[in-house]
């Protein structure tokens, strides 16, 4: 893993508009900022464009649906941005293209049911869509496939455990998912989708339940991390608290190590950035026990078990969006007091 003196932060300019929920996807040097909510809380037809060479923004066409809380993947030429909700706060079921060349939208096959807080990946050109809520707020187990060549939705087995807003990681032919909400308790369901047998296998779940918890893997290894707990039901009088739990899934062993003092993040901390970078599990800003949102930053070695602090994000934020780009990690918008503006990157430096 990269020491901790490898890693710096990039700071580009603002974006135009400022904004929380916002769907990104970076393709060749440029980062697109799709949607979100503004300062009033409605969702944003809004699109715009960092060249990361040049630094420069650029406003596109807007998208023809306002949404917040997509889904957004860059395929080929194309930005695919699909569900999420309306300015009405309705979840949404139309899925559309952006063709970078040609500068303009197209609307795609629509989703069966509407859906907001979708978890994607993509393997081999193909869309993988997870779960979801609806417009009854009742989460959805729903699994759909979509082949861009096609312009079609095909549905697949759907998950065992119906929730939104839940962390996918591809790794091999599986697509890892936990984490995520069914209303407003946090699910511990931990799950894998065979997209060669297209079956399902339940693993262990996550040991501790926890709201606003963040969720990375790094070689292999699945990491549920901090989050707010809530008191159990003997424990009427207790609060929710941040924590700072690290519990660690091996794939290899099929278990849960043990979460240990040891291991615990320096700082309690929930909605935050997670990620991978470096070699390292990397936790950026959030909120804790402090009155404003957290700037600092810490990275887990996993050779050395250890976390050691980074340097902290230029302007402490939580809520935000994040997407990984090659050794980048970019944290966009989100809320600092009120709807942020700022793009910045963790990033590897040179080091000699």
């Amino acid at each position: 893993a990269a020491g901790a003196g490898a890693f710096a932060w990039a700071t580009f300019p603002a974006m135009p508009t400022r904004r929380v929920y916002c769907s990104a996807a970076h393709r060749d040097g440029q980062l697109f900022v799709l949607g979100g909510c503004g300062g009033g809380g409605r969702a944003l037809g809004t699109a715009e464009v960092l060249d990361l060479p040049a630094q420069r923004w650029t406003t596109l066409p807007p998208l023809p649906t306002p949404r917040a809380g997509a889904a957004a993947l860059a395929l080929g030429k194309q930005i695919l941005v699909v569900g999420g909700v309306d300015a009405a706060q309705s979840p949404l079921a139309s899925v559309e293209v952006y063709h970078v060349d040609e500068g303009k939208w197209e609307k795609k096959a629509a989703l069966a049911q509407p859906s907001m807080g979708i978890s994607a990946v993509q393997r081999d050109g193909a869309v993988y869509a997870l779960g979801g809520m609806g417009a009854d707020t009742s989460p959805q187990a729903l699994v759909r496939v979509y082949e861009p060549a096609k312009d079609h939705w095909q549905p697949l087995p759907s998950m065992p455990t119906p929730c939104y807003g839940a962390s996918a990681f591809l790794q091999g032919n599986k697509i890892f998912i936990l984490g995520g909400r069914q209303g407003k308790l946090p699910v511990t369901a931990f799950e894998a989708f065979d997209l060669e047998t297209r079956s399902w296998t339940r693993y262990p779940s996550v040991p501790s339940r926890r709201a606003f918890a963040a969720c990375a893997m790094a070689d292999g290894v699945v990491f549920s991390l901090g989050g707010l707990q809530q008191p159990g039901p003997h424990n009427f009088y207790s609060r929710p608290h941040f924590v700072n739990t690290v519990e660690m899934f091996d794939p290899a062993q099929g278990v849960w190590r043990k979460p240990s003092r040891t291991i615990r993040m320096k700082e309690k901390r929930a909605d935050f950035v997670a990620g991978c970078l470096g070699g390292r599990v990397v936790a950026i800003g959030g909120l804790g026990n402090q009155s404003c949102p957290l700037d600092s930053v810490e990275g887990f070695s996993l050779s050395q078990k250890k976390w050691e602090p980074l340097p902290p994000m230029p302007t402490g934020r939580c809520s935000c969006s994040s997407c990984p780009a090659p050794s980048l990690l970019f944290v966009i918008g989100g809320v600092a007091q009120s709807p942020s503006g700022a793009v910045e990157a963790l990033c590897l430096r040179d080091v000699p």
